[in-house]
């Protein structure tokens, strides 16, 4: 069953040794990214926590960020416009400069999470496709007393052997449109040697949006059929 994912937010953390915070290499890259003429980030500033690039956003709710902390780099897109090979490009060009200004030679992990909407085909709520169609609750929720307004599930999946990556997929209702079932994929990676390239960071941006696509999405449409009256 064919969906139309909407995905909402893309996050990537790029865990580093911990430095001292120096905002004058990121500001050197937002200068040389206006130089360019097609900055990927409009404006600088420096915050408690370390030096931040942003560009503004009209929508309520939208970011589009990345921020340097002592310890990682922290790329945000929430509402906005950005594709996930778009999102996986910026920060691994971001990255790769800011990592030959900051002289550092690994990143010691990386963790990216993918948050997506999809409509179910055969229910009009997303609680009712959780708590019929998935789970199967049927009369036994009523033990409970109340009913629930927000169903989900976690599922994990440790490293398989010879890896280093693991994901954990929630599946839930959504409290902003109860038409919306909420899918988000989060990828924990082991250490990047940085002299080895940086293509790897983009890839690791690129696999648990592939995960949540090939594997997530069809494992949802074995669930999304028709109820008998």
């Amino acid at each position: 069953m064919n969906y139309q994912p909407r995905t909402i937010a893309f996050h990537c953390d790029l865990f580093h040794p911990p430095q001292t915070v120096d905002p004058r290499p990121i500001q050197k890259l937002h200068n040389e990214m206006f130089e360019a003429g097609e900055p990927a980030y409009s404006s600088f500033a420096v915050t408690p926590q370390g030096p931040v690039l942003s560009n503004a956003t009209a929508r309520p709710g939208a970011v589009s960020q990345a921020a340097f902390l002592p310890d990682r780099f922290q790329f945000r897109e929430e509402l906005g416009s950005l594709t996930c090979e778009g999102f996986a490009k910026r920060v691994r060009q971001v990255a790769e400069r800011v990592a030959t200004l900051r002289n550092l030679q690994i990143f010691t992990g990386q963790q990216v999470t993918i948050r997506s909407l999809i409509n179910p085909r055969n229910f009009k709520d997303s609680r009712a496709f959780l708590k019929e169609g998935m789970f199967g609750f049927g009369e036994k929720s009523e033990a409970l007393g109340r009913e629930p307004q927000l169903y989900g599930l976690r599922l994990v999946f440790p490293p398989e052997e010879g890896q280093t990556n693991a994901y954990a997929l929630r599946i839930e209702s959504f409290n902003g449109d109860p038409r919306s079932l909420f899918l988000e994929n989060q990828g924990t990676f082991g250490p990047a040697m940085l002299q080895r390239g940086y293509e790897i960071i983009q890839e690791r941006i690129e696999d648990p949006y592939r995960f949540l696509l090939e594997r997530a999405l069809p494992f949802v449409a074995r669930f999304d059929a028709r109820q008998e009256a």
